[in-house]
Order: structure tokens, then sequence, then C-alpha cells
């Protein structure tokens, strides 16, 4: 498996893009999260990859940021994903955005990604949470995640086992000014039981 490739970026045509190393052309698919920040065609790019083999293929593709490669082989983990969706959603939103959506549990802001419904969403959030903290870019390294006690109550719901949809209307429902996220979950668990 290549992890980075150093070259001459000989072509690009989304979703391809060819490069040139000592003579040997390497051609491999990228998002449109790559293609935006490529330098021109003729230029030195460093690109980091990632090599997958099937019975009946061999694919490299090529990602500008760590993060991306990185998210791009963590959506694939999720079932039913595969290489083409993993692309659409580097494509569809940034990194951050895309841990910020999984964090939050927006299955909403998810199915707008082609290729993705709401089952599919869902399981995204179930599956990715935990990955996608450490995806960001910001100064420590994850996504800067909500601060606002509504949104934190809505997280540890959905890691209670919560759906999404529902978590974001129990914590809607219980929220009162000045609560704290503790006592909005603890309103909203004791709402649940009645």
């Amino acid at each position: 498996m290549i992890g980075r490739l150093r070259g001459i970026l000989a072509y690009k045509q989304p979703p391809w893009l060819v490069i040139d190393v000592g003579g040997v052309g390497y051609e491999l698919e990228a998002p449109m999260s790559t293609f935006y920040d490529l330098p021109d065609v003729g230029r030195e790019v460093i690109l980091f990859t990632h090599h997958a083999q099937r019975e009946d293929s061999v694919s490299l593709y090529g990602f500008l940021r760590e993060s991306e490669r990185r998210l791009f082989r963590d959506v694939q983990k999720v079932s039913g994903i595969g290489a083409k969706i993993a692309l659409a959603v580097l494509s569809g939103v940034s990194v951050d955005e895309f841990a910020r959506q999984v964090q939050t549990g927006d299955v909403a802001a998810l199915t707008r990604i082609p290729g993705i419904g709401k089952k599919t969403a869902e399981r995204m959030v179930v599956e990715l949470r935990d990955r996608v903290v450490d995806l960001g870019s910001n100064p420590l390294g994850s996504p800067s995640l909500p601060n606002d006690p509504q949104s934190e109550a809505t997280i540890a719901l959905q890691q209670l086992g919560y759906k999404p949809a529902e978590a974001v209307r129990m914590a809607r429902e219980a929220v009162a000014p000045g609560d704290d996220a503790a006592m909005i979950i603890r309103k909203a668990l004791q709402s649940a039981l009645r």
C-alpha cells in the first residue's frame, strides 16, 4: 500500500487525475475537496493515497490532506458504504463539517449528500461518532463540539441509544432557560419514563 505520492500533476479532470512520478503515470480518483486545492497541471504535488485491491480491480485514491484520507477510510467501515459514497461525502462537505454533523446527529444534513439516505445517515452517526472526534483541523486536533447544553444533551441521549430525531425532540422538550446538559438529560429521561 502506497502512503504518499510525490510527482508532477500531469492531468486533472474530476474525478480523475494523473501524477507523473519519474516517468510513470499514476491515475488516481480524488474527491472534489482535493480538486479545489490542486496546483496547475505541470506543477509538483504531494498526495496522500489509498490503494484498494478487489478481486476484479485495483484502484488508487488521492487526497491533499491526511484527514480526508482518514475520513475516506472510516466512512467505508460503515456497512453498505463503499468508495463511491465515501468520495461523495468528501465532495459534498468538509471534514470538519462532516464531523460536526455526525457528532450532533444531524441526519437531515447527512442525507443531503448524494447517495446517502436516512438509514445510511443514521448508521453513519452511530458507527462513526467515536471515530470523527479527532479528524478536525483545530489546534487540539478535534472538531469543535457543540458547547451549548441542549446540543450536549442531544448527543448524550443518542449515546444512550435514542435515535437522533428522538434525542433532538427529547432535549428540545426538556430544556429550560439556565439548564445545563445534565439537567436537560435528567428531565428528558424522566419525561420518557412517564
